[in-house]
C-alpha cells in the first residue's frame, strides 16, 4: 500500500457509430489499460451503438509511469481500445483513444469541497493532442469531482466512446498530497479561475 496513490474509477457509458466489423454490425467491448493493468467491459452483442454502463477501476501507483496501448508508449495517459468479439478468430480492433488524466488530477489535488451540484471548475478543450470530441468539464457531481468525456476513436474510420472519470481515495495510501514532491507537477492553469455554475 506504500506505492498506492488511489483508485481511478472509469464508467464506460456507451459507444456511438462504431465500425461494423461483420454483416453490418459488431459485438464490441472496451479494454482500458494503464501500465501492466488491463480491465475489460462486457461484450454487447450485435450493436454499433452499444450501451455498456460498466464501471472499471485501476490502481494508480505512479502518476508518471508510462502507459502502454498496443505497443505504443504513452505518458500519463490511460489508454482505451475497442474490440469486436469473434468466436472462432482473434477479436477485431475497432479503434483506440487516449485519456489524459493530468488536468483532472491537478484539480483533485486542489481538494475542492462543498461546491454546488453541477459546478464546473474547468473545461478541457478538444485539440490535436487529445481524443476529445467536445469540451470535457471537470465538475462537481454527487459530492465528488468527476470528468465526463466523449472520445473519438483513432486508427479507425469512425466511432466515439463516452466515459466518466472518478477518483477514489484509499485509506492508508499516499494520496494526492500537493506537498509531496514525488507527486506534484503543476500544470499551466490559473488556480484562481472561478468555478462555472450551470
Amino acid at each position: 500500500m506504500d506505492r498506492l496513490i488511489g483508485i481511478l474509477k472509469i464508467y464506460v457509458i456507451k459507444g456511438t457509430d462504431l465500425v461494423a466489423m461483420a454483416a453490418k454490425t459488431s459485438d464490441p467491448y472496451v479494454i482500458i489499460s494503464m501500465g501492466s493493468q488491463k480491465v475489460k467491459t462486457r461484450v454487447v452483442k450485435k450493436n454499433c451503438n452499444p450501451v455498456w454502463g460498466d464501471e472499471v477501476s485501476l490502481a494508480v501507483e505512479d502518476l508518471d509511469a508510462p502507459i502502454k496501448l498496443t505497443n505504443q508508449l504513452l505518458w500519463i495517459l490511460v489508454s482505451q481500445t475497442v474490440f469486436n468479439k469473434d468466436t472462432f478468430t482473434d477479436d477485431d480492433f475497432m479503434g483506440d483513444a487516449d485519456i489524459d488524466i493530468k488536468p483532472y488530477i491537478e484539480y483533485l489535488r486542489a481538494e475542492l469541497a462543498d461546491l454546488l451540484e453541477g459546478a464546473i471548475v474547468s473545461k478541457i478543450i478538444p485539440n490535436r493532442q487529445n481524443c476529445l470530441v467536445e469540451e470535457s468539464p471537470i465538475m462537481w457531481k454527487n459530492g465528488k469531482l468527476v470528468q465526463p468525456m466523449c472520445l473519438r476513436l483513432r486508427n479507425v474510420q469512425k466511432g466515439e466512446v463516452e466515459i466518466e472519470l472518478e477518483w477514489m481515495k484509499v485509506s492508508g495510501s499516499r494520496g494526492l498530497d500537493p506537498s509531496d514532491p514525488l507527486l506534484y507537477h503543476p500544470l499551466e492553469w490559473d488556480r484562481n479561475t472561478p468555478a462555472i455554475i450551470r
